[in-house]
């Protein structure tokens, strides 16, 4: 079967439409990915598929470890999504940290790494959206997650240690877009 932008949004509605924030989020961060397709910036459609499909493993039809990006990238892989859309979901936003932080770093392992490029792209494309789907610079979405988990939380451990590497990863992605800098403001 065909891995079209319009499955992947039908997949994504299927396991997270239920979720209130996270589904809106998902769905600006999937809509946002092909907004920057149409403009004829350097999007792939891996990237826009992945987009929709970064949070599917908080599903409850997905759930299996607890860990959204290793859930989903067991899901999709299992549905036989192209593999370079599994390694997106596996690796997005900073997860080989969150791995760690939780004891999983040989599960994500188990993921071929994704095109680096794409992966700056994905991660530009997810920490520039808020969690109910607003546009967002990339420190002030930082400030949010890192305000909405506790300090001994395994995510605001984790995003404190990849602060820098998602601000670096998303700048990359935004300059090789010529958008503007996306950790002071959101980019449109």
């Amino acid at each position: 079967m065909t891995w079209t932008v319009a499955r992947a949004r039908e997949l994504a509605e299927s396991c997270l439409r239920d979720m209130g924030g996270r589904w809106l989020h998902v769905q600006a961060v999937g809509r946002w990915a092909e907004e920057l397709q149409r403009r004829g910036l350097d999007v792939s459609n891996a990237v826009v598929v992945a987009a929709w499909l970064h949070d599917v493993g908080y599903g409850e039809s997905v759930v299996d470890t607890g860990f959204h990006p290793i859930d989903g990238a067991r899901w999709l892989a299992d549905q036989d999504a192209p593999p370079g859309v599994v390694a997106l979901v596996a690796y997005h936003s900073g997860a080989r940290y969150k791995a760690e932080e939780r004891g999983l770093a040989d599960a994500l392992a188990q993921f071929s790494e994704p095109d680096p490029d794409e992966l700056d792209l994905l991660t530009l494309i997810d920490m520039s959206t808020g969690p109910t789907g607003e546009r967002v610079a990339v420190n002030e979405r930082l400030a949010e997650i890192l305000k909405r988990y506790p300090s001994d939380d395994p995510v605001h451990r984790a995003v404190n240690r990849s602060r820098s590497y998602l601000q670096d990863s998303a700048g990359r992605a935004a300059k090789r877009l010529g958008l503007g800098d996306v950790r002071a403001g959101p980019v449109l």
